[in-house]
């Protein structure tokens, strides 16, 4: 797990933006209760990083993030594409220790039906 900044230096609602030591670019987002997530920066239907950008909201509670490019939404929890089943975006673990904000490989992810 790389650290990547303090947890209060990320605004509720939006993303960032981070760079893993190996280049992988990352968006983590902060929501209004707390809740952090992880994702591919990369948009995978435009193939720029743009992620960390994106309008963060919710699709029948569930969190989301659209792509400021074309507004495709992605789940935050899952990465999965809403708008498009067989598209997905890249999920890594994350978390906050000592109030600073880690965040590690790939997370395996089960996708619920």
């Amino acid at each position: 797990m790389e650290e990547i900044c303090e947890f209060e230096r990320l605004i509720p609602g939006r993303g960032a933006a981070a760079l893993l030591p190996d280049g992988t670019q990352v968006a983590v987002f902060r929501l209004a209760d707390g809740a952090l997530y992880a994702l591919s920066n990369r948009d995978p239907f435009t193939g720029a990083h743009v992620m960390s950008r994106g309008i963060v909201g919710d699709r029948a509670g569930e969190p989301t993030v659209a792509s400021p490019l074309h507004k495709q939404v992605f789940s935050l929890k899952t990465g999965r594409c809403l708008d498009d089943e067989d598209v997905s975006l890249e999920v890594y673990a994350v978390e906050v220790v000592g109030g600073r904000i880690r965040v590690g490989a790939a997370a395996a992810v089960e996708a619920s039906a």
